[in-house]
């Protein structure tokens, strides 16, 4: 299992943190790219990958320094446990629009007093080799939890959200957001791209990474890090797949 920390320790240094969004079930297709990236967004809010699956991929970056974070469905104290039970790095918490949300979320994520995690790892605790108290005061010091901004009440909340202790990071969404602002589909609009950048500023004066999962665009992603975004989800398994390869057939034939 990858520690958290090494993620958040990336999180300090200079230069961008990249990863992608892992989509398909297969975990050979994350432990093939774990030791080149430094985090794998393993998304289980839209794909059909069941928690077995999700352990899998997270088995797969063992060995590796690629941080394993998952997306949960919702902001539900019952699906974030088993995920972090199962030795998850940390979640990713969609659709939050509110400081209570995040409040919740990062409860969900740490045990008594600090939270409502229930006791019961696994892997987590090395099957039983890490103690019980050892694993709680590690685990609640450690265990990343993001939210995701991509609705614009969360913007509009957003100077509170930033301040919520135990918070790791924010990530935005840029296709919700797009949706919410009124342009959906076009996450590149110029009104979307301003409301980020403003997300950026806040985020930065409350000295909170954020995170932006966009396509594989280079100088769009030069780019956003220079506007002050530390980590990238950069497209994701089946995108970068289809990419290289009609790029390569496509210069091919021609």
């Amino acid at each position: 299992m990858v520690d958290p920390a090494s993620f958040q320790e990336k999180l300090s240094r200079p230069g961008p943190v990249l990863g992608t969004c892992i989509t398909l079930n297969d975990a050979i297709v994350t432990e093939a790219i774990s030791d080149t990236f430094d985090f794998v967004w393993i998304d289980t809010e839209h794909n059909p990958m069941p928690l077995d699956v999700v352990q899998a991929h997270v088995m797969a970056t063992k060995g590796s320094n690629a941080a394993a974070l998952v997306r949960v469905p919702a902001n539900d104290p019952n699906l974030i446990k088993p995920v972090l039970d199962l030795g998850a790095s940390g979640v990713i918490v969609p659709l939050v629009r509110t400081v209570e949300d995040v409040r919740r979320a990062v409860a969900a994520c740490k045990y008594p007093p600090e939270g409502i995690r229930g006791f019961g790892p696994r892997r987590a605790a090395h099957f039983g080799q890490r103690s019980g108290p050892d694993y709680i005061r590690w685990a609640n010091e450690h265990v990343v939890c993001v939210v995701q901004i991509e609705l614009t009440d969360a913007v509009d909340n957003l100077a509170e959200i930033v301040r919520v202790p135990g918070l790791t990071s924010i990530v935005v969404g840029p296709n919700d957001l797009a949706s919410s602002m009124g342009f959906a589909g076009q996450p590149g609009h110029p009104k979307v791209r301003a409301t980020i950048e403003g997300i950026a500023k806040v985020a930065a004066a409350a000295r909170l990474p954020m995170g932006l999962a966009w396509g594989a665009d280079e100088q769009d992603i030069r780019d956003w890090h220079a506007k002050g975004i530390k980590w990238f989800s950069i497209a994701n398994d089946f995108t970068l797949l289809t990419g290289y390869v009609n790029a390569l057939a496509g210069r091919l034939r021609g």
